[in-house]
């Protein structure tokens, strides 16, 4: 009998998993199954008209321009599993490249070297060389001592971190949170105050390297397109032309295990799902799949784009308050077995992980060259965080063109705002409740403050929004989950003690030592999931590199913690 396996969810972890099945394994691809709610999963970005089916029911405006929520920064000396793995994936737009030597090609040729990183209305770019100049870190005594009290933590004592948030770790110095280094650190990765201590401390160790740099982000490895276009789709592909069945459109709403007196044994036998594009009068939506003893199941127990909504350039956004889809079958599981974790600790708590973003098309450059002027910085380096804003509003600014399909005279460029509730300072009304239009308008007026001897923003208004074709609000429930406040055993094992034949891939299961919202993280849940059902020995999993442990990695951390 011919294994298979079962995809449940066609993001990047699965993807990566359907690649060590078929590149380690040996596998056909003709004997995995990948079912989706959608194509383009967390790593989006896609023409507004290409999201009509995901977002049926929400406003699309005028159907132009482009859509990404967000994106992500990938890193060259600690995504070992991803390099290793788009290796062996070809190229598609360099005959003879593989996707590794795409991406990395690019960066070098592309480097980041973050000029504009902080601003604010009072001393505009952070760079003058004053106290606030945010080459330096801004740390006290108290914060040195407590940051490093964390970093130095032993990983078997972090249940002294359960459910502990990053406020209460620095209690006893609230001037952490006024800091240059702060104001870096929240921004570049998504942190909250409420996020969880225990992932800061994961974080601090797995990127110790980049702690000294991380004023000018010249660790960050930079995608030639969005990362759709540059990673999910070459992956995509490459898994189609080895026979790998993608069924899009597809819920599946139930596991059903094996009945087992004592459930100690966790065996999938069957999944239900329902179609999602199914029209009235249509049979058969629902049904069953049957999952044989051998097969194996792997799911997404958990997306941070899950409930998203979208507003358009005169709507705002209507927030969906629906649970993740992806975690209420998780919930579904863990209700059968108490060693699968707690999917409420991520998914019931919205103060903690909710954002907005938005994505601006222009048919020309004028503001594009406004924002390279103002912040002295061409399209490509990385993150704007305008510090003072109310909302914390931070642009980012891509190497252009930033979509294959993206004409030679249009902009696109994406911000957002970590704290979505609150008004704004330019429009009087929360964030979340904003228009597109009202949003780049908050960010024009940011913009503006920064360098208010300059009137060629205020004096060219109705130029620049006569050159604004689409601005696409988007809010997302659960974009910073992974980081809320948890304790051991929240996080399911990628193979739960007990399986057979289910692993859990996502940024939402526990591994060791390495960080969640990375595409680092889920490659290596794919790689220690496929490993264990291959019977390939741990030993042989992908090395990862300990910086931490590296006398002049910590030497220059340190000399930074003084700066």
């Amino acid at each position: 009998m011919t294994r298979k396996a079962y995809m449940i969810g066609a993001g990047v972890g699965n993807l990566a998993a359907g690649l060590y099945l078929i590149r380690d394994g040996h596998w056909q691809g003709k004997q995995i199954t990948m079912f989706g709610l959608e194509t383009h999963g967390a790593n989006d970005g896609a023409a507004v008209s290409d999201y009509e089916h995901e977002y049926s029911n929400s406003p699309l405006g005028n159907n132009k321009g482009y859509l990404a929520k967000g994106g992500r920064m990938l890193n060259e000396e600690t995504y070992e599993n991803l390099w290793d793995l788009l290796a062996s994936v070809p190229s598609e737009d360099h005959p003879g490249w593989s996707v590794t030597d795409d991406i990395l090609n690019f960066d070098h040729d592309h480097p980041t070297h973050d000029v504009g990183r902080l601003m604010d209305k009072t001393e505009g770019l952070r760079i003058n060389g004053g106290k606030n100049d945010y080459r330096h870190m801004q740390f006290n005594n108290r914060d040195r001592k407590l940051l490093t009290k964390l970093m130095m933590m032993p990983e078997s004592k972090e249940p002294e971190l359960n459910n502990i948030s990053i406020e209460e770790w620095f209690q006893s110095s609230p001037h952490m949170f006024t800091t240059n280094f702060w104001y870096m650190w929240e921004t570049t990765f998504a942190f909250k105050r409420q996020s969880s201590a225990m992932e800061l401390r994961r974080y601090m160790n797995r990127m110790i390297l980049e702690f000294s740099r991380i004023n000018t982000l010249e660790g960050v490895t930079r995608t030639p397109y969005n990362q759709y276009e540059s990673m999910i789709l070459p992956m995509r592909h490459f898994l189609e032309k080895q026979g790998v069945t993608f069924v899009d459109n597809c819920k599946i709403t139930d596991f059903v295990f094996k009945d087992t007196p004592l459930r100690d044994e966790i065996t999938v036998t069957g999944l239900k799902y329902e179609r999602v594009d199914k029209k009235p009068g249509d049979k058969d939506h629902t049904g069953e799949i049957k999952i044989d003893p051998d097969d194996f199941v792997f799911d997404t127990n958990g997306s941070i784009t899950d409930s998203s909504s979208i507003g358009d350039m005169d709507t705002p956004i209507k927030e969906n308050m629906e649970y993740a889809a992806s975690a209420q079958l998780w919930k579904q599981a863990a209700n059968h077995f108490f060693q699968l974790g707690q999917p409420d600790k991520f998914f019931n708590d919205r103060e903690q992980s909710e954002w907005c973003s938005f994505t601006v098309t222009a048919k020309n450059h004028y503001l594009l060259n406004e924002i390279a002027r103002i912040t002295e910085q061409q399209p490509g380096n990385a993150l704007n965080t305008f510090v003072d804003s109310n909302e914390l509003l931070s642009i980012v600014v891509h190497h252009q063109p930033h979509f294959h399909a993206q004409k030679e005279n249009e902009t696109i460029f994406w911000g957002y705002s970590l704290y979505p509730r609150q008004v704004g300072d330019y429009v009087d009304k929360p964030f979340i409740e904003m228009t597109g239009r009202e949003m780049l308008e908050e960010f024009i007026g940011q913009l503006a403050a920064i360098d208010p001897s300059s009137d060629n923003i205020r004096n060219h208004m109705d130029k620049i929004m006569d050159s604004i074709v689409n601005v696409i609000p988007v809010y997302m429930p659960y974009a910073s989950a992974l980081f809320n406040q948890r304790a051991v055993g929240d996080r399911p094992a990628v193979v739960p003690k007990g399986s057979t034949n289910l692993a859990f891939i996502s940024q939402f299961v526990e591994m060791p030592f390495d960080m969640v919202f990375t595409e680092q993280y889920s490659f290596r849940a794919a790689q220690t999931a496929v490993y264990h059902f291959l019977g390939i020995p741990e030993s042989r999993l992908t090395k990862m590199h300990h910086y931490e442990k590296d006398p002049r990695i910590l030497a220059r951390a340190t000399k930074t913690m003084f700066r």
